[in-house]
């Protein structure tokens, strides 16, 4: 058996999110493997480096799958990118050691999220972009964001309700960039929790509205209670930037 990993490009917009469910076909795992099990001639099973919700999408997801195949790489990519929507992309192909595993053996993700932060709304960019007129007090949001630096138990950023998995993880850093009125802000972490990007973002959005405090947000983090965290930003505005390894 070859272990091919694969590193592929999606917009997220028409799909219910990464991972394969019983209750849809619009999904970006589900439409892979069933390309690569039609093109192959077997059952494929493709395992993702992590799941990205409804709307999220991707520059760099990385993915790895297990054939008896010997089609060459460049073949595989053609073939597959040919028979994929146009709005899943298969950027590079290799074979790797057959116990390697895109998502266990994953050591850091970058997710970007994007903000225009303007007057009027941009329809060209309103896919991938939140729109706040409002101007958005940066070195406010850089100051708040310092305290979520490290390593945090970020039970007041996510949805996520099982109390039987670990809500510890580390941010290494977070970065923003302004290009004329995009904002942008690149998380650099060893993982993430559900939703934790967005409410993140959210709660940012509202430091730098004027809305909490930046100092506030150390007490959030600290109090584990995901009612005093701001709103889950949208998804539209969400990408798995990279992921290494």
């Amino acid at each position: 058996m070859r272990n091919i990993k694969l590193s592929i490009q999606y917009d997220g917009t028409r799909y219910d999110g990464w991972q394969k469910q019983g209750n849809t076909n619009k999904t970006i795992q589900g439409k892979i493997e069933a390309v690569l099990s039609q093109m192959l001639n077997e059952h494929i099973e493709i395992n993702g480096s992590g799941r990205t919700d409804s709307g999220v999408h991707a520059y760099n997801q990385i993915a790895n799958f297990k054939t008896k195949s010997n089609i060459a790489f460049e073949e595989l990519i053609k073939k597959a990118n040919t028979n994929l929507p146009n709005d899943i992309v298969i950027r590079f192909a290799e074979e790797v050691d057959e116990v390697f595993h895109s998502q266990h053996d994953a050591k850091g993700k970058k997710y970007l999220y994007r903000i225009w932060n303007s007057e009027f709304n941009n329809p060209f960019l309103d896919s991938y972009c939140i729109h706040l007129s409002e101007k958005l007090d940066i070195n406010a949001m850089k100051s708040a964001s310092q305290y979520l630096i490290g390593e945090h138990d970020f039970s007041s950023f996510t949805t996520l309700k099982s109390n039987k998995k670990s809500k510890v993880r580390t941010i290494y850093s977070i970065d923003f960039s302004v290009n004329n009125e995009i904002i942008e802000i690149i998380f650099y972490g060893n993982g993430f929790l559900y939703n934790m990007v967005r409410i993140i973002c959210g709660t940012l959005l509202d430091v730098g509205l004027g809305k909490i405090n930046p100092n506030f947000v150390n007490e959030i983090l600290s109090k584990k209670d995901r009612s005093l965290a701001g709103y889950t930003a949208p998804a539209k505005a969400l990408f798995l930037y990279d992921v290494e390894y």
